[in-house]
């Protein structure tokens, strides 16, 4: 796997897992706290990068599920109005576009210089997103889903989840390697056309999917997954979320998304410094043969 990423020809090392903050340029996000529209996008755009947010990931289009249809012209504008706001100010933040159109792509990548496509349908709503990635030479996050955020839910059945999420994204991440886009990044699509518990297979097998060779992505924050097993709301959910990143982290995410980013890093240091002391041949165990033990 690469050991970095390359950001328009700087390197961003994945030696330490990076953290991805979310802002939604969007009015019906699944989460109130993550939704930020005109002047409050680059209050919370500047909080972010204070916190320590490796990348920003601005979405102008819900994916949550049941989520309604936003035409190509309002992703835009919402998506133009933040980063308008941002770029001027943080010309070297590294900054990942939430979109499946490959024209809102190219143009957020021509225009406002996005670092990173993060693509919730992996290539699957688009057929253009790929060569255009391929084009801008943009450093690409496929993630698995199934069905549109209307009909996802209703799309659970699998023969073996971690199985056929891996099956799908080792296609994708081959077929993006063979167009040329040299930085794949994979995501199971934690949330996404998957139940709870199969939410939960996926973070404990998270590992298996470092076979691709490509960075793993893992988006838990606030999500159904936490929340509703613990029967609580979103907004409640950190504690939650810290503990599913944190399993996360141990079964091998390279990126965590979320929504708050203080927490991440603090997850990612403590991480650190157990990987830190629990590696390496000077903390193997030995294991002593002896038949009166």
């Amino acid at each position: 796997m690469n050991q970095s990423i390359d950001i328009r020809g700087n390197l961003l090392s994945l030696e330490r897992p990076l953290v991805m903050g979310i802002l939604n340029a969007t009015p019906d996000s699944f989460y109130e706290g993550s939704r930020f529209m005109g002047e409050a996008a680059l209050d919370a755009f500047t909080a972010m990068v204070s916190a320590g947010a490796d990348i920003i990931d601005i979405g102008g289009y819900s994916t949550r599920p049941g989520a309604g249809e936003v035409s190509e012209a309002e992703e835009r504008e919402r998506l133009d109005t933040v980063l308008c706001a941002v770029r001027p100010i943080f010309p070297d933040a590294v900054i990942s576009i939430d979109t499946w159109r490959a024209s809102v792509a190219r143009h957020c990548a021509e225009q406002w210089n996005a670092d990173i496509i993060n693509d919730i349908s992996g290539g699957d709503y688009d057929p253009d997103m790929w060569e255009t990635v391929a084009g801008l030479g943009l450093p690409y996050v496929a993630m698995h889903t199934r069905g549109l955020p209307a009909t996802m839910q209703g799309l659970t059945d699998y023969d073996d989840v971690v199985a056929d999420v891996l099956r799908d994204l080792a296609f994708k991440a081959d077929g993006l390697r063979q167009l040329g886009v040299a930085d794949v990044i994979i995501d199971p699509g934690f949330g996404f056309a998957k139940t709870v518990d199969q939410n939960y297979r996926l973070l404990g097998h998270l590992e298996e999917f470092k076979a691709i060779g490509a960075p793993i992505l893992a988006g838990m924050s606030r999500k159904t997954m936490v929340w509703k097993e613990l029967d609580i709301d979103p907004a409640d959910s950190l504690p939650g979320t810290t503990a599913v990143n944190t399993m996360a982290l141990l079964n091998g995410a390279d990126i965590l998304r979320v929504h708050d980013v203080a927490a991440a890093r603090q997850a990612v240091g403590v991480y650190e410094a157990y990987r830190r002391n629990n590696r390496g041949p000077e903390n193997s165990i030995t294991v002593i043969d002896n038949p009166h033990i």
